[in-house]
């Protein structure tokens, strides 16, 4: 309990996270699939589809490497407006907070010196029983993951370009 007259500590349960990948936008989309993140992002060693769901529901399980699971929802995807949301509705081990919500989206950058490279904001917005050990772990992983993500679209831009 708080002592008397105190205020309590502002806090968000919000991570964002961006990045500017020096490749193409239709490169960077072309892996914002849910099933397609184990082509890009060293942490899953494997993305597959869960059977039983329902034709309306898209559910991916990702494996990641150190043997948890996450089971995510996609809640919208818009191939107009380059971005993706999804949901975390099940893991293996159980969380320590209730949801988290996440966006990718993506933006061509048309001038400058970064022309012809993909601006990438990855955002997650986490029940407010999320501590702060749980967004420093997410900020983290997101910044690892946007790398192997510049990394991925940067081979297949060069590849394209053979």
């Amino acid at each position: 309990m708080a002592a008397p007259g105190a205020k309590p500590i502002a806090t968000t349960n919000e991570v964002i996270e961006s990045a500017v990948i020096r490749a193409p936008l239709s490169f960077v989309w072309h892996f914002i699939k849910l099933p397609d993140f184990s082509k890009w992002w060293s942490a899953i060693d494997k993305a597959e589809h869960v059977k039983g769901t329902s034709s309306e529901t898209d559910v991916v399980r990702w494996t990641f490497k150190d043997g948890s699971v996450v089971e995510v929802k996609q809640d919208e995807h818009s191939n107009l407006d380059h971005y993706i949301t999804y949901s975390v509705i099940n893991t293996e081990p159980e969380l320590t907070y209730s949801s988290v919500v996440s966006t990718i989206r993506c933006w061509p950058v048309t001038s400058g010196e970064f022309e012809d490279s993909t601006f990438v904001r990855w955002t997650s917005k986490f029940a407010s029983d999320a501590d702060v050990g749980v967004l420093e772990d997410a900020k983290y992983k997101r910044r690892d993951a946007l790398k192997d993500l510049a990394a991925a679209a940067a081979q297949m831009a060069k590849e394209h370009n053979k």
